[in-house]
């Protein structure tokens, strides 16, 4: 599951990929908060975040309970929260917000992902302009549990 943010204006671009939960397997649990089948990325630190761009991150964590259930959990999304300090665009692509991550082999479906701007439901899908002071909140979808619990 891709979860792509990219925020801006004339003065910067910022674009980052979020990291959620991978499926469960036969073998064990699926792990949390990873870029999955996606190489060459990482999430960029909150404190170099905020040196480099005019954001604060609110809330960067696991969103624990996420992952479907199963006799291997699937592993968890992410909470990422970015407060806007100054006007500029925001980006959303993001994916597994209608439909959840399923389960295999009796195990259960992930929860799927949502994105909120100031509390305010968004699609999966977005192009908005943001103010100082908007919150923008992506919630990454967990991974889907494998086998009957």
């Amino acid at each position: 599951t891709m979860n792509n943010v990219v925020l801006g204006n004339e003065r910067f671009t910022y674009y980052e990929t979020i990291g959620g939960g991978q499926g469960a397997c036969p073998e064990g649990d699926g792990p949390s908060g990873v870029h999955v089948t996606m190489s060459n990325t990482l999430t960029t630190p909150a404190e170099a975040l905020e040196l480099a761009y005019p954001l604060r991150v609110r809330r960067h964590e696991l969103r624990l309970g996420s992952g479907g259930e199963g006799r291997h959990r699937g592993g968890d999304g992410v909470v990422r929260e970015l407060e806007v300090l100054e006007a500029c665009r925001a980006s959303i692509l993001s994916e597994r917000r209608a439909n959840a991550p399923a389960g295999a082999e009796g195990g259960g479906p992930a929860e799927p992902g949502r994105n909120l701007l100031n509390g305010c439901k968004l699609s999966a899908k977005a192009a908005i302009d943001l103010v100082p002071g908007d919150i923008l909140r992506i919630e990454t979808p967990g991974g889907g549990g494998w086998g009957t619990a």
